[in-house]
């Protein structure tokens, strides 16, 4: 059977759904606080990061969204309550603080996420689905190691 986007959702699993508000969730809180960091960073490396980070995280959103289309997933669209409280603290943050918390938090969630995308990697149904996972996974591992080497720098 396939969806109004031209996608097959006979075998979408309710973890393929979960996944799928979960990355969604991981761009929306990249995106948000990456914006913060363009503005307040305060190192040339730690700007150039988050630059980065809006203009992938971006990209994803969208070949995220015609799964999240199809399947009918809500895809979220704000921070959660624990983002909000870090995004107030960064937003409080200036100068190498600043710097040190923004890079903390991206290598967190990148390895957090990474996770995520390597086991849904593993188990998705869809062959699309299958295969956008897999290749947004290695750019989540790219992210993952510049966000692992700047954060040791600060």
């Amino acid at each position: 059977m396939l969806g109004h986007s031209g996608i097959a959702n006979a075998a979408i699993t309710d973890g393929d759904k979960q996944f799928l508000i979960q990355a969604s969730q991981s761009n929306v809180d990249e995106i948000r606080f990456s914006i913060l960091a363009e503005k307040k960073a305060s190192r040339p490396e730690v700007k150039a990061f988050a630059q980065k980070m809006v203009l992938d995280h971006k990209a994803l959103e969208k070949k995220m969204k015609p799964f999240a289309m199809a399947w009918s997933v809500k895809q979220p669209a704000a921070l959660d309550a624990d983002r909000r409280r870090e995004y107030k603290k960064l937003k409080a943050l200036s100068g190498a603080a600043f710097d040190k918390e923004y890079m903390a938090v991206m290598d967190r969630d990148h390895n957090q996420i990474l996770e995520a995308f390597t086991h849904e990697a593993n188990v998705a149904t869809d062959p699309d689905f299958k295969s956008t996972v897999i290749s947004e996974k290695s750019v989540l591992a790219a992210h993952t190691n510049m966000a692992d080497e700047l954060k040791d720098k600060l």
